[in-house]
C-alpha cells in the first residue's frame, strides 16, 4: 500500500461554505466556496468590507461551528471530521485571538486563570507548572507577570487585555493562529504595539497566521500573501506586494484607493467610492456578486459567476473583466 501523501498547505482550506439557517427555511449565505492555503511560517492576510463573511470564514477554520461545508486541512490533518475529545486534542495545534480584548476574558477570573486555563483542559502539568508557564508567557508578551498575574481583566487597557488574550492563544505554543480582527478595536498606537508584537512572536515561535482584518493598511504590514473577500467569495488573492502594486479586480482596486499613503509628499489620487449597499447574504445577486455595484458590470456577469483564474503566477482573480 502507498503511503498517503502530504498536503504541501500546512492550511487548506477547500470549498469552505458557512451557512446559517433562518425561519421560513432560508439561508445565510456567510461564505461561499471559499478556497485558500498556507504555508508552514505564511501569513495571510484575509481583508473585506464588514459583512463580507471574514470572521465566519475564521471561525469554520477554528471549527467554532463547523462549516456546512468543506474542508479544513492543518498538517495533511482533517479537521471538520473530528469529534469530540479528538478535536479538542488536535486544538492544541490551532488557537484563536478574538476581535474583542476585553469581552473575550473572563471577569470573574484571575489573568493566572485565564492564561492556565488551555493547559488545565488539556491536563498538561502540575498547578506549580502551569503558574511558571503562564509567568514566562505573560513576560514573553510584554507584561509584568508579578503584577499581572492576581489581577482580573477590568484592570487593565484594552491593549494589555489583547496582550493577555494573545498569551493565552500561545501558551499551548499551537502552530497555526487564526486572528480575527485583533487590532481593530485598539487606538493606532496600541495596534502598531501590538502588531509588532505578533510579527516578533511570529518569527521567534515559528507560527503560521490567518490574519482577518477590514484594514488594508495594518494587513499590507503584516502579511506574505492578501486574500480579498466579498460576500462570501474570494474575489482576488496575491503575495503582498502584487496585490497592493497590481491589483485586476475592480473590488479590489477600489479598496485600495481609500488606503492613506504615509508620504505627505505623495500626489493626491481619486477615491473611488463602491455605490450602493453590501447585498443581502440571504439572497446574493445571482452570478457575480459584486455586480451590482460594480461599473464594468455585462450581462454575462449577471448569469455566469466568474472563477478564479491565474493572472500570474500565484496572483488569481475571479472577474470576467479584470482591469489591467
Amino acid at each position: 500500500m502507498n503511503a498517503p501523501t502530504r498536503d504541501p498547505a500546512f492550511l487548506a482550506i477547500e470549498n469552505l461554505t458557512v451557512e446559517y439557517p433562518l425561519q421560513g427555511g432560508r439561508k445565510v449565505h456567510a461564505v461561499t466556496d471559499f478556497s485558500a492555503h498556507v504555508m508552514r511560517g505564511e501569513t495571510l492576510g484575509l481583508v473585506g468590507e464588514s459583512g463580507c463573511g471574514k470572521s465566519s470564514a475564521a471561525r469554520a477554520v477554528m471549527q467554532l461551528p463547523r462549516p456546512t461545508r468543506g474542508a479544513v486541512r492543518l498538517d495533511g490533518q482533517e479537521l471538520t471530521g473530528l469529534r469530540s475529545r479528538a478535536l479538542q486534542q488536535a486544538r492544541r495545534r490551532f488557537q484563536m485571538i478574538f476581535q474583542d480584548p476585553v469581552a473575550s476574558l473572563n471577569p470573574r477570573m484571575t489573568i493566572r486563570d485565564i492564561v492556565a486555563a488551555p493547559l488545565e483542559i488539556a491536563g498538561i502539568g502540575t498547578a506549580e507548572e502551569r503558574s511558571a508557564r503562564v509567568a514566562a508567557m505573560l513576560e514573553k508578551v510584554g507584561l509584568n507577570a508579578d503584577q499581572a498575574m492576581e489581577r482580573r481583566p477590568h484592570e487593565f487597557s484594552g491593549g494589555q487585555c489583547q496582550r493577555i488574550s494573545i498569551a493565552r492563544a500561545l501558551i499551548l505554543e499551537p502552530d497555526l493562529l487564526v486572528c480575527d480582527e485583533a487590532v481593530s478595536a485598539l487606538d493606532v498606537s496600541v495596534q502598531a504595539q501590538v502588531l509588532n508584537l505578533l510579527e516578533d512572536l511570529k518569527r521567534d515561535l515559528g507560527l503560521t497566521m490567518l490574519f482577518i482584518s477590514h484594514d488594508l493598511a495594518v494587513v499590507k504590514h503584516v502579511s506574505d500573501r492578501v486574500a480579498v473577500m466579498y460576500l462570501g467569495r474570494l474575489c482576488e488573492i496575491a503575495d503582498a506586494e502584487t496585490l497592493y502594486r497590481g491589483s485586476v479586480h475592480p473590488y479590489t482596486r477600489t479598496l485600495l484607493s481609500a488606503v492613506p499613503e504615509p508620504d505627505p509628499e505623495a500626489p493626491p489620487h481619486a477615491l473611488s467610492l463602491i455605490p450602493g449597499e453590501l447585498p443581502s447574504p440571504v439572497n446574493p445577486p445571482s452570478g457575480c456578486p459584486f455586480r451590482t455595484r460594480c461599473p464594468r458590470a455585462s450581462d454575462l456577469c449577471a448569469s455566469q459567476m466568474p472563477q478564479l483564474q491565474d493572472i500570474s503566477p500565484g496572483h488569481l482573480s475571479a472577474c470576467h473583466h479584470p482591469l489591467t
